[in-house]
């Protein structure tokens, strides 16, 4: 005969039973965290070697190393694939690190894979503009100016903007050459720009030119500068 602890119990059974049903409901899924992640963004998506390498170059000037020297030393920048060391340069412009995104950039140009983009030299240009070195912004447009680009009206609008703000007066009308030596097609937002711009900084002699080039490539153009200064007085 079976002993009393192995005979059949129905509340054993039942008690068992509860307890697997209490366990597989306290099962715990696990989803992708990978499904939540945002998209990566054009440039600026920092991988964590691209924040070690913007973290230790800006310590490094602030221990009061020169901006190229730093750059020039780095081991971290050295190991960055292609898209880390962009992201690197346009993080470094966005934090407002003017010299260090300048030097980041010569380093760029170095590379075998460099294919000019104009949206960095946009980025590049803001912050040397900003941060008041004027110099810098000269050379900046030189390599510019040596560079062959795809035609990009939205990128060039918002370069004849940042140096018309800056008050480039000369560099801002080079650029427009460049614009059109590119194939790149100006639309009314580049007239309006080059317009208002040079009127805010008393070059009405250009200024006028621009409204005889605008008038001369869009027509009704014109009537919509007058258009627009009877709404604004």
């Amino acid at each position: 005969m079976l002993s009393s602890s192995l005979a059949f119990s129905p509340h054993r059974l039942a008690t068992s039973t509860a307890a697997v049903r209490r366990s597989t409901s306290s099962t715990i899924t696990m989803r992708d965290r990978g499904k939540n992640r945002k998209p990566m963004q054009r440039g600026r998506y920092l991988s964590t070697e691209a924040i070690q390498a913007v973290q230790s170059l800006k310590r490094a000037t602030l221990s009061g190393a020169p901006a190229g020297s730093a750059v020039a030393t780095d081991p971290k920048l050295r190991r960055l694939l292609k898209a880390d060391m962009v992201a690197v340069f346009r993080e470094l412009a966005a934090q407002g690190e003017a010299h260090l995104a300048l030097k980041v950039f010569d380093e760029i140009r170095k590379e075998h894979w460099y294919k000019p983009r104009l949206f960095w030299y946009v980025d590049l240009i803001t912050v040397l503009a900003r941060k008041g070195l004027r110099s810098e912004v000269g050379k900046a447009c030189s390599y510019l100016k040596r560079e062959q680009l795809e035609p990009d009206t939205d990128g060039f609008n918002l370069l004849l903007k940042t140096l018309l703000d800056a008050e480039f007066t000369q560099l801002t009308m080079d650029c427009f050459r460049l614009m059109k030596l590119w194939d790149t097609e100006p639309d009314r937002t580049t007239y309006i720009t080059l317009v208002k711009g040079l009127e805010s900084l008393g070059e009405m002699d250009l200024s006028a030119k621009m409204r005889l080039e605008a008038e001369s490539d869009y027509g009704a153009l014109w009537d919509f500068f007058d258009e627009e200064e009877t709404t604004e007085t």
